[in-house]
């Protein structure tokens, strides 16, 4: 039995010997310094169970990198070291590298509260640097068994195309096989299921219905037993909005004034019996039942992924008006927005398109002393949908009077445009475009007031220099951003640098974070902000500068 455990022992340790033997020394001293940089600061603050997360695909792909190199190194026949050469080399990159990775550990923590004290989160006394590292080598593990596992796989298909064609032939087709067989496997089979899996997860959560949500009982109210719209079909996100928000007597109280009481439709997709268009027409004839045409302000808004629209942003508006307001939306998606935006960021287009044209369609039929002044508004993914959403060729002859967009994501085409095409002196968080009578950014302070001449379209972006959802691009993989240009952005802290392949792996681990932190950071936008972008926008009549400053605070506090 001894003996029996003596060789077993023997073997064990053998294998762990050869195992790590058949590390690249190189592919190792990379890893290490891309373990290093992924410690650095990024745009949110993470916890140590996302740090070692991400510091784990950090391992893996600068490993990854490392082998790369030496590849093409012996690709291209490049001479050898001497052994001498190579022996002292080795040791002093050694020595270096763990130099790196012992400094970089050590101002893990006073890295995180770089971030952290720019957001007015309390500091951390500890990182956690074992835990998040003892977390990264399992996922760095993992990661690169897989791979191997997929070589592998490529030289047991090449051996076998050897008997036919030349032997680099076998290897380029082997290797295009196994790769596009493990893409079809992850995208059709995994990516689907788990896609689908999260797809009805979301569905049963929008299901539910939170305490104290009761349907409403005014007749023209949404989603009463008189609307066109099912109380049991509208979903947890529109019961919350239909039935929250502020009444004409709260609004009453605040303003001191006659009120009118606000009007919101939604149609939420828990029928399956309505598409994209009939949500959008079935929206139309009860914002028409409800009289929405007939207010003063009327707002085609485009929600989250999940279909959630900020209380911040939909009740600030109804107190500016007194009440005088119309908001009309549909829901497009149950996910969040980050994950909807990976998965499939067109359909909040999609449906923001057929929403604004049936509202826009009646809207420009009615006369123009009579009808209400039309705004469009998105948060997220919303804002992409909602941007797209009124095409000016077709708004051309009969305008709408504005929008206000925040947290606009990074696949926005005219937020991008406007952005590339700002006046040079201006930072790319706080753009200045043309001569500001048209788009205006603003951000946690108002910076809306410039002095120059507002046009008869008003839209008003509003961004954080922190949010990951504005700021994430493939291009961080290679390019330095323009965000990281001094001056930087007041939530942006002092420390983050730039670092190929390593900044967009940080950058798109803050995207599910991007709410995680206070409101008034990364992807959390204030009720303040709203209110100073309504104001701009919408121009409502009667309100003075402290009036405006208590209303801010009443919604400061009651969030």
């Amino acid at each position: 039995m001894l003996s029996l455990m003596n060789r077993l022992r023997t073997h064990v340790q053998s294998w762990i010997a050869w195992y790590w033997e058949s590390f690249s020394f190189v592919g190792l001293v990379v890893a290490t310094l891309f373990f290093a940089v992924s410690v650095t600061p990024s745009l949110l603050p993470r916890v140590y169970v996302v740090q070692g997360v991400l510091s784990g695909f950090s391992l893996a792909i600068g490993y990854g990198v490392g082998v790369a190199l030496v590849w093409v190194w012996q690709f291209l026949e490049l001479p050898r070291l001497t052994q001498k050469v190579e022996y002292w080399a080795k040791r002093m990159t050694t020595v270096l590298a763990a130099s790196v990775f012992f400094v970089f550990i050590r101002q893990d923590t006073e890295w995180q509260n770089s971030i952290r004290l720019l957001m007015d989160m309390p500091p951390l006394e500890s990182a956690d640097p074992y835990r998040f590292f003892l977390i990264a080598l399992v996922i760095a593990s993992m990661l690169v068994a897989f791979v191997r596992f997929m070589i592998r796989c490529v030289q047991r298909v090449s051996r076998s195309l050897e008997r036919y064609v030349p032997r680099r032939i076998s290897i380029g087709v082997s290797t295009l096989l196994v790769v596009t067989l493990a893409f079809l496997v992850s995208n059709d089979l995994v990516g689907a299921s788990l896609l689908t899996a999260a797809d009805r997860f979301f569905l049963n959560a929008d299901g539910l219905i939170d305490s104290g949500i009761e349907q409403p009982t005014r007749s023209m109210a949404c989603g009463s037993i008189d609307s066109l719209v099912s109380w049991d079909l509208i979903g947890r996100r529109g019961k919350n909005f239909v039935s929250g928000g502020p009444s004409s007597q709260a609004i009453a109280e605040f303003t001191g004034q006659p009120c009118k009481e606000p009007i919101r439709v939604y149609v939420g997709m828990q029928s399956d019996d309505l598409d994209d268009a009939a949500r959008a027409e079935l929206a139309l004839e009860e914002l028409k039942r409800v009289g929405g045409f007939q207010r003063k302000v009327l707002i085609v808004a485009t929600p989250t992924g999940t279909g959630w629209l900020d209380e911040g942003a939909v009740d600030t508006i109804e107190y500016l008006h007194r009440g005088d307001t119309a908001i009309v939306s549909t829901q497009y998606s149950y996910l969040p927005s980050w994950l909807t935006i990976l998965v499939d960021p067109d359909r909040s287009i999609r449906s923001a398109e057929l929403l604004f044209d049936q509202v826009y369609g009646h809207w420009k039929t009615l006369p123009k002393e009579t009808r209400p002044n039309l705004f469009l508004f998105g948060l997220s993914l919303g804002s992409l949908g909602c941007e797209e959403a009124a095409d000016l060729l077709q708004t051309f002859e009969d305008p709408i009077q504005g929008a206000v967009w925040s947290g606009p994501p990074f696949p926005s085409k005219q937020w991008a445009t406007v952005v590339r095409t700002r006046q040079p002196e201006s930072p790319v968080w706080l753009p200045r475009y043309r001569d500001d009578s048209m788009i205006r950014f603003t951000a946690q302070d108002n910076h809306l007031e410039t002095g120059e001449r507002w046009g008869p379209i008003r839209n008003v972006y509003i961004q954080h220099a922190s949010d990951p959802m504005v700021w994430f691009s493939p291009s961080l993989a290679w390019r330095r951003p323009a965000w990281l240009k001094e001056p930087r952005g007041p939530d942006v802290s002092k420390d983050l640098r730039w670092f190929p392949i390593v900044t967009f792996l940080q950058i798109g681990f803050d995207l599910p974070l991007a709410t995680n932190v206070p409101i008034g950071y990364g992807h959390n936008y204030s009720s303040s902000s709203y209110i100073d972008a309504w104001v701009a926008v919408t121009q409502p009549t009667d309100w003075t500068t402290s009036e405006i400053e208590r209303l801010k605070d009443r919604f400061k506090a009651a969030r």
